[in-house]
């Protein structure tokens, strides 16, 4: 396969992201302008000696930031911005994701995400500081993701498991157990919110969105297929956005690798068949809600 070197010049970018450091930042330890570096980022690679001089300052591999076989990514900004990169570039999207891929759920989700994501620190860090900005700057990604995705109209396809649902039901949109009770009540209804919205796709099935619910539980690991034009990638994440998410720690993966394709997308397949579409995995949802309403007992959001 020939070099792609617009796929380096985005990788580039995205552990640029990822370590907050600026193209200036590049630029001084390379002793090239941050036009120069702008252009590396377009793909125009001259050297590999220049690669090998990033790749040293970024504290990532030079196999990795070719592409070669597998990137790792143990930064999740880096990691969402690679996502938004391969997004980008996708003719159609499929994944499995616990609960629910980010990119089907409301605009008022990513509120409660920063609650979340800020309730699961350390309280000594929850004032403010680095970590605090750092998830703003992931959730700019998470939101610049949805709002191209919705751009574009790029076809999604999701596996859902419903106990991953019903977790998600029952636990509500905490970051944190030990919330006081009126404020888990509150999430537990915000999650609900979510899955009624999910029931409204199911069964309105609007083009380009598609949505199969396991009744039990899918493969474990979080992960998405992107089919593109010229070849298609896999990312596995470590990363939750849903209940008791995680964004601190852990290490994402991407290959191109045509087996690792071929796997993944024969993985999907197999759930897609077993899966319950349209009213089918509607009703499997309200029985879920109905199970989570008799034990907490909340009412649902209007």
């Amino acid at each position: 396969m020939p070099i792609q070197f617009e796929e380096i010049g985005r990788r580039l970018r995205a552990h640029r992201i990822g370590r907050e450091l600026s193209a200036d930042d590049i630029a001084a330890h390379l002793g090239i302008s941050r036009a120069a570096v702008y252009r590396l980022e377009k793909g125009e690679i001259v050297k590999i000696q220049i690669l090998e001089s990033i790749a040293k300052f970024l504290d990532v591999s030079l196999p990795s930031l070719l592409g070669v076989g597998v990137e790792y990514y143990s930064n999740a900004l880096s990691f969402f911005e690679r996502m938004r990169q391969l997004e980008e570039k996708s003719i159609q999207l499929l994944g499995n994701f616990s609960p629910v891929s980010t990119l089907l759920l409301s605009p008022e989700y990513m509120t409660y995400l920063r609650m979340m994501l800020v309730e699961a620190m350390p309280e000594d860090q929850q004032k403010g500081g680095p970590a605090l900005v750092l998830i703003d700057r992931i959730l700019e990604l998470l939101d610049e993701r949805r709002r191209s995705a919705g751009r574009r109209r790029v076809p999604i396809v999701s596996i859902v498991g419903s106990q991953d649902i019903e977790r998600f039901l029952m636990l509500g949109m905490v970051g944190r157990l030990d919330l006081p009770t009126a404020v888990q009540a509150e999430r537990r209804a915000a999650a609900r919110f979510e899955i009624e919205r999910l029931i409204e796709t199911l069964e309105k099935q609007p083009i380009g969105t598609q949505i199969g619910i396991v009744d039990g539980q899918p493969p474990s690991q979080t992960f998405q297929i992107y089919e593109r034009e010229d070849d298609s990638a896999v990312t596995l994440s470590p990363y939750r956005l849903g209940d008791q998410p995680n964004v601190s720690s852990g290490i994402a993966i991407v290959t191109t690798a045509p087996e690792a394709v071929r796997h993944f997308t024969e993985t999907l397949d197999a759930q897609w068949t077993i899966a319950k579409k349209g009213s089918d995995g509607a009703a499997i949802l309200r029985r879920i809600i109905a199970r989570a309403d008799a034990v907490s007992r909340i009412e649902p959001i209007r």
